[in-house]
Order: structure tokens, then sequence, then C-alpha cells
């Protein structure tokens, strides 16, 4: 008898060890994403690495705020590498996701601010700017309610550096 190898790979390991992996993988494709150039192969890997932290997450009993995330980093890879479709299609999802958290309480007040950075971020890249610009002006209206000032600076710096 054989298992399917979505049953199998997912119950291979426990939840911690899932959210090792996608913390670790997150992590890695942050260092990843800092280098100021990739090889072919350094890019295959951060793409890789992005995706498999999502993954890992989603079998970890994460959040709706762990999936929107996850979702965050997948879309500023793909707009980083300069492909819009990607990158816009996982942040719209982000923005969905980051929102229905912020519904059932489980969202920061940094999270949907950051969805919206990372979609204005995406349409940029994908040729739409005006839609960037909008974006933009409703992350940093969001940004206003984030109490830590340190996050709220962080984001309100990302959004600075979206090209409109």
């Amino acid at each position: 008898m054989t298992e399917t190898a979505a049953t199998t790979a997912a119950d291979l390991l426990d939840a911690d060890a899932h959210r090792r992996l996608g913390k670790a993988l997150f992590n890695h494709t942050w260092t990843l994403l800092e280098l100021p150039e990739r090889t072919a192969e350094e890019v295959d890997e951060m793409i890789a690495a992005t995706h498999a932290s999502a993954w890992h997450w989603s079998k970890a009993g994460g959040t709706l705020a762990n999936a929107a995330r996850s979702q965050w980093q997948i879309a500023r890879v793909y707009a980083t590498l300069g492909r819009g479709e990607p990158a816009l299609s996982h942040a719209q999802r982000c923005l969905e996701l980051a929102e229905a958290a912020l519904a059932t309480g489980v969202a920061d007040d940094w999270d949907v601010p950051s969805a919206l950075e990372g979609l204005a971020r995406a349409q940029s890249v994908a040729g739409d700017r005006s839609a960037a610009a909008a974006t933009i002006a409703r992350g940093r209206e969001a940004a206003t309610r984030i109490a830590d000032p340190e996050d709220r600076q962080l984001i309100e710096s990302d959004l600075a550096s979206i090209t409109v």
C-alpha cells in the first residue's frame, strides 16, 4: 500500500518541526533578499525557500496572520525579482488574509499596513503606478494606527521606497 506524497510529506513532521522549518526558511529567504546581487541558483533557492516557508507554516497550525506574512514575503521576493504577475497575486492574497486576521482578532496592528505596502510594491512592479500610488496612500493612513513607533517607521520607510 502506498501513501500519497502530500499526506506523507505533511505527516512526517509535527507542528513544532514545521514551525521551526517555516521560521528558518523565512529568515533564510531574507538573507537572500538582502544580497546586493544573486546568482541564478540563489534566485531559484530564494523562490523555493519562501514557498517552502509558507507551506511549513500552513502545517504548523499558524494563524491567519502567519499565512498573510508568508504571502507578503512571497510577494516581496517576486517584486524584488521584477516579476509583477506573481507578486501581485501573492500580495492580493496577503491583504485578504491580513484583513481576515484583523477581523478575527489575530493580527498585529502592522499586518494590514504591511500588506498594503506589499500590494503597492507589487502594483508598481506590475506597471500599475496609479494603483500603487493609491495603495501607498491607504498604507500610510493605515500605518497611523500602529502603536509602536519603530514598527510604524519601518512600514512608512518601506512605503516611501516604492517607485510610482
